[in-house]
Formats: C-alpha cells, structure tokens, sequence
C-alpha cells in the first residue's frame, strides 16, 4: 500500500510541476489562453472593411505587408470584409473590425453617428496627415469631432459619365456634356433600348452621390425631374460595376460613373471616354478610419499612416486602379512620372469649380433619397418608360407645344403627392428629411416603398393617358 502512495504522490507532483512550467512559459495562462506575447510572436492579422474592388485589396495586401511598418507592429495579414452597406455595422460589432477603408463621406459619417469610428491619435499617423490639405475643391479631406480626428481622405474622386463614342455615332445621338443632357429627349429616340446605364440607389454609394448631387445642383424639385427622365431614358443595373460593363460591352452609350471606374474603361477599351461634367461635379475625399471595435488600435492606425504616406498613395496609380491620390506629391514619384494622364485627371478635378455640396443634408436626406429613388423610378420602370417615350414622341410630332413638353415633364418627375392617413402628403425636401431616421426600420421602409410605387404606377398611367397620341 506505501509503494502505491509513493507512486501516486510522485504522479501528483509530475503533474503539478508541468503545471507550474506552462504557467510559466510563454503563452501559458489561466485556461491556457494565449498571452500578449504569443499574440506579438505569432504576428496580428488586420480586419479591414472596405467599398474597394479586389484589386485594390490585392495590391495593398502585396505591399504593405513588404513594409518596415508591418514588421514593426507584427502585421503578418491583411483580411478583408466587403459587405453590402447595410450590413456594415453588424460586420464591425460581430468581426471587431479594425480599420474602415473606402464608401464616402456620408457612409463615414454614419459611422460616426452609430458610435463605431475612434479618434486617430498615434503620432506616426497624424504625422502623415499633417501632409494633406483640410480640403480639396471645397471638399473635406480631414473631418473633425469636438476636436477629434474622426477620418481622414485616403483618396479623391469625382462623378461623371463615360460615354462609349463608336456607339453614340452609331445611334446618331449628341455627346452629353452636363447631368441634364443624359434627360434630354434627344436620348429617348432609340428606347426601348437604353441610352443611360445607373445603378439602384440602395445598392450603390457613388451612384447615390451623383443622385444627390443632381439634386443639390438643380434643386429639389427640377433634379427629381431630371433624375426621372434620366431613368426613363436608361435602364438601373444591380450596380455601379454592372452599369460600367453596360458601356463596355456596348449594352448602353452612356453609364453614370465614379472617376477612376472611367478611367480605367478609357484605358481598357478603345472608344470609351470619361467625362467630368464642367462645374456640375464634386471632389469627393475618400475616407479611411480606426473603428472602436479594433483589437490593435497601433497597428490599425501604422496602417492608416502607411496608406496616407507617399510611399502607400502609389497603389492609386497602378493601371489596374487608376484613382486619384490625395498627395499630388506622389506625382513626382518614378511611378508617378510614368502616369501623367492621372496627373492631368488629377489637375482636371481639383481645379474644376464645381457646386457647393452640402454634406450635412446629403446625410439627412441618405435613406429617403435611397428609397424613393428606387421606389419611383427603377421599380415601376417600364411604365416610367412608356409614358416617357410616348410624351417624347408627341413632341417630335409636333402634337404638343414646348410648355405642355415642359409641364408634362414636371408631371412626370416631380415629387410625389399621396394619400396618407386621410391627408395629402408630398414628397417635399422637409418630409425627406422627417422620415429619414424611421426608414432605418425595415417595417416602416417596406410600407413606404409600398406607397411610392402604387403613386408612381397611378401617375405614369394616368400621365399616358392624358399625353395626345403621336
């Protein structure tokens, strides 16, 4: 019986002297959960949430992890998340996102408002942005909370159109130059085929900024009536990618259109040109941001430095990207000597006056521009169209007179007016910014889309009628 003991006993302190070994070996721990320094040993892999294609994220990942940064703060990977919009909060809370990369102003600035984003502080970084203009073209390019450094441009953009030359020639259909040429009736001759390629606003950021920015330009209620001819005269697409390959492959004459997707169809495809609308743009500053979430708030903020440094804002000149950077000093660059038609893009941007933007509504009016948009116009897009070709049609005949064209046009795009609890109710700047906040909830988004559809049907069918036949 004593041997057994002495066997048991010496079995016991085998077991606790292991115990005491891995206590006290690098990673052990209670519950042998991994130490700081086994999480520093294996390295940090950074999540990253993003608006930008694959290109860009292969090309980021390639060489940023070449960097004497990424050795410094153990940065052994780059994961990328590429959620629809909607899902963006969820995806930050649930992966414990880091960093926040590409989307636009009111896409941040949302962030903001849910609580999501952190003030970058670390010193390399700052150190960075202190290169970088507080804006270009009227355009926030460092945006500020109570003091803090909420996000910071990475990049700039402006909107336009692309229009495929070879076709326009083909279809004997002018070259527009301005948001309103892409409504004109000129463009409604070759329906039901489309002349203008757009996206649903619910699917695409940069597709619902050139919405907002027709709308600031003309006003409330001429851009909802530009925005309706426009539609009429075109087809909407999933996406602003769908919508770019519409003018690729000779779908569509004409796509609305972000900057570098332009650019880089002109380089692409022979015949393809972009066009930055005279006065009637904006220079967009495409955020990057540290999110609350982030595990490895240094190293997130080492790659914000990185993608704001010189040597960072060279992905934006590869032929595969073709965006423009925020550091015209990266032009001065080898690399950036070898692109001087970016440079000239660059210039063309920055100097082109544009129109006073005001962010501030853009983000009041986000949701309802949104919903309405593809409620009124790309829902019940095939009565849009009828009505709108049968109205152009009449007027070529010569059946109505240039002020009923005009006031029919009205009829057709301007806002809405519905029943709604026994009392009209219009589609007004002010009502757009009161139930802007409500359509965050699906229920309420879903009976308003309701609403708006049945309107838009009951006023295109109407319309049809009262238009004199050609």
């Amino acid at each position: 019986m004593g041997a057994k003991y002495l066997v048991l006993i010496a079995l016991i302190a085998v077991i606790v002297g292991a115990a005491a070994f891995l206590m006290m070996a690098p990673g052990g721990g209670k519950g042998g959960a991994p130490t700081t320094s086994q999480q520093t040993k294996k390295g940090i892999v950074l999540k990253i949430i993003t608006r930008h294609a694959s290109e860009i994220q292969e090309v980021t990942r390639e060489r940023f992890l070449k960097t004497e940064l990424a050795k410094k703060y153990h940065i052994v990977g780059l994961q990328f998340y590429s959620p629809h919009v909607a899902l963006w909060r969820d995806t930050i809370l649930k992966q414990e996102i880091d960093v926040a990369w590409g989307g636009g102003p009111a896409l941040f600035n949302e962030l903001i408002r849910q609580d999501l984003l952190a003030p970058i502080t670390a010193p390399g970084a700052l150190k960075e942005i202190q290169n970088l203009p507080d804006k270009i073209g009227g355009s926030e390019i460092k945006h500020f909370e109570n003091g803090k450094l909420m996000w910071v441009a990475a990049a700039i953009s402006s909107f336009g159109f692309s229009v495929n030359e070879p076709l326009l020639k083909k279809y004997g259909l002018p070259e527009p130059e301005s948001w309103k040429d892409l409504a004109s009736p000129e463009l409604a001759k070759i329906l039901p085929k489309p002349a203008v390629s757009y996206a649903r606003a619910l699917t695409s950021t940069s597709h619902t900024r050139i919405y907002q920015i027709i709308l600031q330009k003309y006003g409330w209620d001429e851009g909802w009536e530009i925005l309706a001819r426009m539609a009429a005269n075109g087809r909407p697409y999933g996406g602003s990618v769908e919508a770019l390959t519409a003018v690729e492959t000779g779908e569509t004459p004409i796509g609305i259109m972000i900057d570098f997707y332009g650019y880089g169809a002109q380089i692409e495809f022979p015949g393809i040109k972009y066009v930055l609308p005279y006065n009637e743009s904006i220079v967009n500053g495409d955020p990057i941001a540290l999110l609350k979430t982030s595990k490895h708030p240094d190293a997130a903020q080492a790659f914000i430095e990185w993608v704001i440094s010189v040597e960072g804002q060279k992905i934006w000149l590869d032929k595969k990207i073709n965006r423009m950077p925020v550091r015209p000093d990266v032009f001065d660059t080898p690399e950036g000597k070898k692109r001087p038609d970016l440079k000239r893009a660059y210039e063309q941007t920055v100097n082109n006056i544009g129109i006073p933007f005001d962010e501030k509504l853009a983000t009041e009016i986000l949701f309802s521009l949104k919903y309405y948009f593809d409620s009124v116009y790309c829902d019940p897009h095939d009565q849009l169209v009828r009505t709108w070709a049968k109205l152009v049609k009449a007027y070529k005949a010569g059946k109505i007179t240039d002020d009923q064209f005009r006031e029919f046009s009205r009829k057709l795009g301007g806002p809405l007016t519905w029943n709604e609890g026994g009392k009209q109710v219009t589609f007004t700047l002010e009502y757009a910014k009161k139930i802007n906040e409500k359509l965050r909830d699906t229920a309420f988004a879903n009976k308003m889309q309701k609403i708006w559809r049945e309107a838009a049907v009951k006023r295109y069918e109407s319309l049809y009628e009262e238009i004199p036949n050609p």
